[in-house]
């Protein structure tokens, strides 16, 4: 085989590559901070493909593999080196996309993230829901509130994982971690039995279908904390996806389920930094406030969840994205174009650049005072390493 498989995966921590793409009749390439890389000038045949996938699977995963097209697992080579797999065909052709994980979850503060979630981590009860696009860090910031809590509270935790990632050792709680067509059929299945576990903490990958968020609705109303990601861009879209996996004459009841078990929505986005190579997250954080869930309740007001954001950063620790884009600019973690780039209105976004903010932006004004809660010492040390 052309390829060494094995040396381009135990290059990525040096490489600071995040993924690793293999398609037939390419180069094998790298997202290196985001920016796809070609990793070395050799093309990938159709046998090179075939023949890495053969060497990383069971007999009883290329079966399901040939009988599905498609297979996610998890991926250790000798060196150390973790990795999530995913194993496709495109155009008949093989293709595998790997990526890295960290054998140490991170910190929050390793990821700069807000201290909010420390506290939010240690819910009693609820739901909290991780959302943003692949690849935002979404799997990354569920391990690590599920560190924190192994670290700092004694309960019985269950994951439900396609594929498990981060491998947790027991502290404080005790961790037990199923994977998808190794230990369970599926996320929904998966649930329902571990409800029968004595669970405290359950985390569920990700919720793909109504049966998965019907029963982990029903586990948070029932006094479990249930942690879980969606695929959406914002708190606001998060509720609209949750009701749409219900018809709607179940909306109402749906609605008044959501607003009793929500704890928060943590939705993120990744940007480029501009004093060193490597991404943040911006963050937008929703709480499930009284307020929060009167406005979830009523759909006539739900759209109002938006502006309760923006509001509640000083008494609740919520924030927008924009608000969280505007701290790291003014850090200098990020510049103005990246900023503006994934603004929610980058027109008002600019304007507050320039130090014109209206009456009506009362969050702002607060948050200009006291700032997110993400660590500045934290941020600013990063910044010195490997700048």
């Amino acid at each position: 085989m052309a390829i060494d498989l094995t040396g381009l995966l135990g290059a990525m921590p040096q490489r600071k590559a995040s993924d690793l793409h293999i398609r037939v009749n390419m180069p094998p390439v790298y997202r290196i901070h985001g920016k796809l890389v070609p990793a070395v000038r050799d093309f990938v045949t159709e046998q090179d493909a075939e023949l890495m996938i053969r060497r990383m699977l069971s007999d009883r995963q290329r079966e399901r593999f040939d009988q599905e097209w498609e297979l996610d697992l998890a991926l250790d080579i000798p060196s150390g080196e973790r990795f999530r797999v995913c194993v496709y065909r495109e155009r008949g052709n093989p293709g595998i996309a790997f990526r890295l994980i960290n054998t140490q979850v991170p910190s929050f503060r390793e990821l700069h993230l807000p201290k909010v979630l420390t506290k939010l981590a240690l819910s009693p009860r609820g739901l909290i829901l991780v959302t943003g696009v692949t690849g935002s860090g979404k799997s990354t910031t569920l391990a690590a509130m599920i560190d924190y809590i192994n670290n700092h509270k004694g309960v019985n935790i269950l994951t439900i994982e396609d594929p498990i990632e981060y491998l947790h050792r027991n502290n404080k709680s005790i961790i037990g971690q199923r994977e998808i067509g190794t230990d369970c059929h599926s996320y929904s299945m998966g649930l329902r039995q571990a409800l029968r576990q004595d669970p405290d903490v359950v985390l569920v990958g990700e919720i793909r279908d109504s049966d998965t968020m019907s029963i982990a609705l029903s586990a948070a109303d029932t006094g479990h904390l249930v942690m879980s990601t969606l695929h959406t861009l914002d708190s606001l879209q998060t509720i609209y996806r949750i009701l749409s996996f219900f018809p709607p004459h179940q909306h109402q009841e749906v609605r008044h389920l959501l607003a009793s078990t929500l704890q928060a929505v943590i939705s993120q986005r990744l940007l480029p930094r501009s004093d060193k190579p490597g991404r943040l997250p911006a963050v937008e954080i929703l709480i499930g406030t009284g307020a929060v869930k009167e406005c979830i309740i009523d759909q006539g007001r739900t759209a109002e969840v938006r502006d309760l954001i923006a509001e509640g950063s000083t008494q609740y620790g919520m924030q927008s994205f924009d608000q969280s884009l505007m701290w790291f600019y003014q850090n200098k973690a990020i510049d103005l174009d990246t900023a503006l780039d994934n603004a929610t209105n980058p027109d008002d976004f600019q304007l507050r650049v320039q130090g014109i903010i209206s009456g009506s932006d009362r969050g702002w004004t607060e948050f200009a005072q006291t700032q997110s809660d993400v660590d500045v010492e934290a941020l600013q040390e990063d910044a010195k390493t490997n700048a």
